[in-house]
């Protein structure tokens, strides 16, 4: 069973945005399954970095596309996405310090800080974007 289920909820209507979500989502769920398992200190670390890597690689697509559209709220979106880097840097640290209590931590924050920040924030982007023409 998945941690967390995709679904149109979680949609914003821009292609590359949507299925960038849909791999963050498929992410996390491999951490919990991981967790859940009790799979070790290597296999949730590396889940976690991975994660990490490819959530500033989405940042990064969806910050072009807003400076390239003029998105408006361009830097408070920014600013979301800075304090969701330094926490996961944060947990990350504690896994490197052996602590894998935090792992379930880990996994609460992120389901809910995906959900509210794509079902919150990122709703407001994707209709300022389609008007822009990006599909």
């Amino acid at each position: 069973m998945a941690f967390l289920n995709w679904n149109d909820n979680l949609s914003i209507g821009i292609i590359q945005i949507d299925a960038q979500h849909k791999n963050l989502v498929n992410m996390l769920n491999q951490l919990y399954d991981a967790m859940s398992t009790g799979k070790g200190k290597e296999i949730i670390t590396k889940i976690v970095k991975d994660m990490s890597g490819y959530a500033l690689t989405h940042f990064g697509t969806e910050e072009k596309l807003m400076q390239q559209h003029g998105y408006p709220e361009f830097v408070q979106h920014k600013k979301e996405h800075e304090s969701f880097i330094k926490k996961v840097q944060e947990f990350n640290n504690e896994i490197q310090k052996g602590n894998l209590l935090i792992v379930s931590n880990i996994a609460s924050f992120l389901k809910e800080w995906l959900i509210k920040h794509i079902q919150g924030t990122d709703k407001k982007y994707g209709p300022f974007l389609k008007e822009k023409g990006v599909k």
